[in-house]
């Protein structure tokens, strides 16, 4: 009779387990679209390949002595090129976040490591008004780039680099780089 209890008893435990209702429920849908297009362009930056460096000039650290200060704002350019594909209008430049984007400030870290590696200081990249980009924002928060028409099949977008203080800065190399990627729309 105990073995018939104790087997009775094991049987209900597993059937009641068997439905037991998750205290879950949800809360809302998330949908998420995009669009891939056929759209592609022959990208050149200053002139080059689609990788290039940009060489900022030589500042005295006294004018990087305050947090803010900016100083050597270097224009470069990224140029578009036989473009084509069906969704052929717009082309803006996404500057993806990656090891040196501050993902505060959307400027740029400088490589520290380097044995001569100035400090107190960031990269700021701007657009064609130098304007700050905020590099690694999402695109629902922009990142204050301005796109341009590639609709003739060709375009051009402006920026600048420049040196950005965060504190009073000391005299050293600055190497840091970002990643892009361009939009078209």
């Amino acid at each position: 009779m105990r073995k018939y209890n104790f087997v009775l008893s094991a049987l209900a435990m597993v059937a009641t387990s068997a439905f037991t209702v998750s205290a879950f429920a949800a809360d809302g849908t998330i949908t998420i679209n995009g669009q891939i297009t056929d759209t592609t362009c022959t990208i050149s930056v200053d002139g080059g390949s689609n990788d290039a460096t940009v060489t900022l000039p030589t500042v005295s650290a006294s004018t990087l002595s305050s947090p803010g200060a900016t100083a050597g704002a270097t224009p470069f350019t990224i140029s578009l090129s036989n473009c084509s594909g069906t969704s052929i209008n717009t082309a803006s430049t996404y500057f993806e976040p990656g090891a040196y984007v501050d993902s505060t400030t959307g400027r740029l870290n400088i490589d520290s490591t380097a044995a001569d590696a100035a400090t107190f200081v960031q990269v700021q990249l701007l657009n064609a008004d130098r304007n700050a980009i905020v590099a690694g924002a999402s695109a629902a928060n922009g990142q204050n780039d301005i796109p341009v028409s590639i609709a003739s099949g060709n375009g051009t977008l402006n920026y600048f680099a420049q040196y950005y203080a965060t504190g009073t800065s000391t005299a050293g190399s600055v190497t840091t780089q970002v990643d892009y990627t361009m939009v078209y729309e």
